[in-house]
Formats: C-alpha cells, sequence, structure tokens
C-alpha cells in the first residue's frame, strides 16, 4: 500500500529492453536507501514495482507487458525523472489516501494555468474511467494523491500548491503529457456495486 504522498524524485539511468518487457534501473534519493531489500516494493509515478537490484543508490526494477501497456513508463527513456514513493508501514501517517500502486488508465494533460502560488491541470479521462471520478473526491495522479477540483465534459481539473511543484514531476507538466491515473479504490467498489444492483434488479 502507498499514501500517494511522494518522497522524492528518481532519474532513470539505464534502460534494458526485451520482448514486451523492460529493465530500467534509477538513482534513488538518499533518504529512500536505508532498509531497502530485494523483493521491496517502491511506486514509480504510482505503479508498484518490485526491487531486483540493488547497486549502491541505483536500483533495479523490472516491467511486465502489462506494465508497459497500461501505464507511461513505457515510454521513459533515461534522463527522465520518476516520482516515487516506498511502500507505507504499519503505524506510518497517511497524510494523502490509500493507494494500493496498480494503475487503472493513462490521461493527457489538456491544459495548464498558472496563477500566483498556484497551478490548476486538467486531464482528459478515457469513457470506462470517468464514473469513478467525482468533485471533491480523491485521486492518484503518477502517483500524488490529490483532491478533484471539479469534472466536466469527460475531463477533470487539480489544484496544485508549490509543495507539490517542488516535490514531484508535476512541477513540470505540460499540455500532451501523459499521466497514470489510479482512482479512489472505494470508490470505485462502490460504483461497481451499484452498477451490479441495479443491473440485477433491472433483469429480474
Amino acid at each position: 500500500m502507498f499514501t500517494g504522498i511522494v518522497q522524492g524524485m528518481a532519474e532513470l539511468v539505464a534502460v534494458a529492453e526485451k520482448e514486451n518487457f523492460r529493465t530500467h534501473k534509477v538513482r534513488l534519493p538518499e533518504a529512500l536507501l536505508p532498509g531497502l531489500q530485494l523483493g521491496a516494493s517502491v511506486a514509480h509515478n504510482g505503479v508498484c514495482l518490485t526491487v531486483t537490484g540493488i547497486e549502491g543508490d541505483v536500483v533495479a526494477f523490472d516491467l511486465m507487458q502489462e506494465t508497459l501497456r497500461a501505464t507511461n513508463l513505457g515510454a521513459l527513456k533515461v534522463g527522465d525523472r520518476v516520482n516515487v514513493e516506498r511502500a507505507a508501514r504499519f503505524g506510518d501517517e497517511i497524510g494523502g489516501h490509500a493507494m494500493s500502486g496498480h494503475v487503472l488508465c493513462t490521461a493527457p494533460i489538456v491544459s495548464v494555468i498558472d496563477t500566483p502560488n498556484n497551478r490548476t491541470v486538467r486531464f482528459a479521462l478515457p469513457e470506462p474511467v470517468r464514473k469513478y471520478v467525482f468533485d471533491k473526491g480523491y485521486i492518484g495522479i503518477d502517483g500524488v494523491s490529490l483532491t478533484v477540483g471539479d469534472v466536466k465534459n469527460g475531463e477533470f481539473s487539480v489544484f496544485l500548491i508549490p509543495e507539490t511543484l517542488a516535490r514531484t514531476k508535476l512541477g513540470g507538466c505540460a499540455v500532451g503529457d501523459i499521466v497514470n491515473i489510479e482512482v479512489d479504490p472505494q470508490t470505485q467498489a462502490i460504483v461497481d456495486t451499484v452498477e451490479r444492483v441495479l443491473a440485477q434488479r433491472a433483469s429480474a
């Protein structure tokens, strides 16, 4: 489990490509290294990945076919940075919201509006995911726990404060960028349950 409170950014330093498979290596911030072991979970742009190699501060992760298909990690190149978060431990403060690290879809940025001390970013949602996103609900964007500003015409907005802009790669986001989306799992479960019950009643 993750909290959506990004702990730093890591630079991609190496990529090894195979058929429908990729191993990438990132240089983790020093603060995230203590106690890190093979098999540990680290979120990259909100995607839960497993540590497969450690060489000092350079840590390797394997990306399977589904990860490459469903997330923005397959498009990364050496020199790019990712938001990173170590898995939450029992007793940790949950400053964001509970996140699984299982990305539901990707979404493009359609507008970025900067005002003093604030940034408003708007995203276009794929049709199947729109039903899970509500005004003032929780959402994970590249691993960052955020509150939805508004939802309209298949798009939604979030408002980013200077701390978020400084600590995450959203500080350098631009129109056309593709981000990973994880919806609040409780909201998803409720919507799916209501739809199933209504469908059963309609067919009864």
